[in-house]
């Protein structure tokens, strides 16, 4: 099927209708691996949308720039796109009857960042394997909520055990434990990178920005780093809905996943079996976004 040609055919006919006033999907750039997000807000705009390989933003996340306005919007998602809207919806920072969600069951990507490494002439081989990391760990690769659906009905892609990599961290030793993530850690450069492209991260004042108090030191020590990223997990709790930006997107290359996935995995032993993003319900929260009374306290 080809997916530009349907995606362009209902945005052409929402932007018509007047259903929407802008549909959010991806255009293309200069060069072949340049495939980018786009804003279409006229049915001239349509022309420069377009899915293909390199497809691999999660779109959701550009909602949060729209989040106070009243415009209704079309949205191109994946599987891993559409858990970051039901993510949105869960957290209030949007309502539904705002949204048009063009679903397309995803085929799986390519890394953009990957293949411009290969061609920036720094890299020995030039063929190297340019598929999104994430894809090789994805669950779900059709859209969980969606107005409207293209393509095929695809299968869940997962290589291996799921948590292989967080198990063996798990059975290190401590110490070992504790240089994995000291050496983990100690590259960041605090761009925040991670939080930007983070669909989950959408608090409208971060606790990093924050100077009055000011929680964490801006210098790139160890201790702070340590501090924003162990915060920035536990604020992931329940809600990472393993779309793998964040790590696609560190410059310096930290297994944000790793850690990601440990939180995956303890959240759905102790509160599940649950997975972030994998049904809408109104008015769900995740585990870690409620309280009762009458829960267990007796790790206090």
């Amino acid at each position: 099927m080809d997916y530009t040609a349907k995606i362009q055919e209902i945005a052409t006919k929402l932007l018509e209708n007047g259903q929407v006033d802008m549909v959010i999907a991806w255009e293309k750039g200069d060069v072949d691996y340049q495939t980018r997000p786009f804003v279409a807000r006229s049915v001239e705009d349509v022309a420069r949308i377009v899915f293909d390989e390199y497809s691999v933003h999660n779109l959701a996340n550009s909602l949060l720039k729209f989040r106070d306005g009243k415009e209704k919007i079309g949205i191109v998602v994946k599987g891993c796109d559409s858990r970051g809207i039901v993510r949105l919806l869960e957290d209030n920072q949007i309502k539904r009857d705002r949204l048009y969600i063009i679903g397309v069951n995803c085929p799986g990507v390519k890394d953009p960042l990957k293949a411009m490494k290969a061609h920036s002439g720094f890299v020995r081989n030039g063929q190297a394997d340019e598929a999104a990391d994430k894809c090789a760990h994805c669950i779900q690769p059709n859209p969980v909520i969606y107005d409207e659906i293209i393509g095929e009905e695809q299968s869940p892609r997962v290589e291996g055990e799921r948590f292989a990599q967080v198990k063996e961290i798990e059975n290190l030793p401590v110490d070992e434990r504790f240089r994995f993530f000291e050496e983990a850690f100690s590259k960041c450069i605090r761009c925040y990178a991670c939080r930007q492209a983070c669909v989950a991260c959408n608090c409208r004042t971060c606790i990093f920005d924050e100077t009055r108090p000011q929680w964490v030191g801006r210098e790139t020590k160890l201790s702070d780093n340590m501090m924003y990223h162990l915060v920035r997990a536990m604020h992931m709790a329940g809600r990472c809905i393993e779309c793998g930006e964040c790590e696609r997107v560190c410059p310096v290359d930290i297994p944000l996943m790793a850690i990601n996935r440990k939180l995956v995995k303890d959240v759905s032993e102790l509160y599940g079996p649950y997975e972030a993003g994998m049904k809408y319900v109104e008015g769900q929260k995740p585990p870690l976004s409620v309280y009762n009374e009458k829960d267990p306290d007796n790790f206090l």
